[in-house]
C-alpha cells in the first residue's frame, strides 16, 4: 500500500487532497503465508503463488520452462521481519487518516469476501462511468 510512512503521507498531501483511504487488516500469519508462497521467473518478472496461482510444473515457469526463484525478501523469516517493520511505520499513517475521518478499514483473509465491501464503499463515493450510449 501507499503511503507506507508518515513522510510519504505528507509528500502526498502536497500534491493532492485525499478524501478516502482504505486499510486492509489481514492477519499476520495469512500475509506471511501468502508472501512466502510467491515465486518469480527472473527473466520476465512473472509471478506465481504456490497456493492460488501455481505454475503447471512446480518450480518451472509455464512459458519458458526455466526455473523459478524465490526472492530473498519473500522467504518466511524475511517476510515476518518486513511485516513487523511495515506495521510500525504504517501505524502513524493509519492514525493520521483516522483523525481526518477518511480511513475505512476492512478485515478478513480472503479477497473475494473483502472485495464486495470495498466495492460498495467505492461505489458510494465515485459516480459510475457511463458509456457513450448511456449519455
Amino acid at each position: 500500500g501507499f503511503p507506507r510512512t508518515l513522510g510519504q503521507a505528507k509528500a502526498l498531501d502536497r500534491i493532492c487532497e485525499l478524501d478516502l483511504v482504505i486499510s486492509l487488516n489481514i492477519p499476520f500469519e495469512t500475509l506471511k503465508d501468502r508472501l512466502s508462497a510467491r515465486w518469480v521467473h527472473p527473466g520476465s518478472g512473472r509471478v506465481y503463488n504456490m497456493d492460488f496461482n501455481p505454475p503447471h510444473v512446480q518450480g518451472i515457469d509455464d512459458l519458458t520452462g526455466e526455473p523459478l526463484v524465490q526472492r530473498e525478501d519473500d522467504r518466511p523469516e524475511a517476510v515476518a521481519a518486513r511485516l513487523r517493520k511495515y506495521k510500525d511505520a504504517a501505524k502513524p499513517v493509519i492514525e493520521l487518516y483516522k483523525s481526518r475521518g477518511i480511513l475505512h478499514s476492512f478485515s478478513g483473509t480472503e479477497t473475494n469476501k473483502i472485495w464486495p465491501y470495498v466495492y460498495t464503499l467505492l461505489s458510494s463515493k465515485i459516480p459510475p462511468v457511463l458509456s457513450d450510449e448511456e449519455n
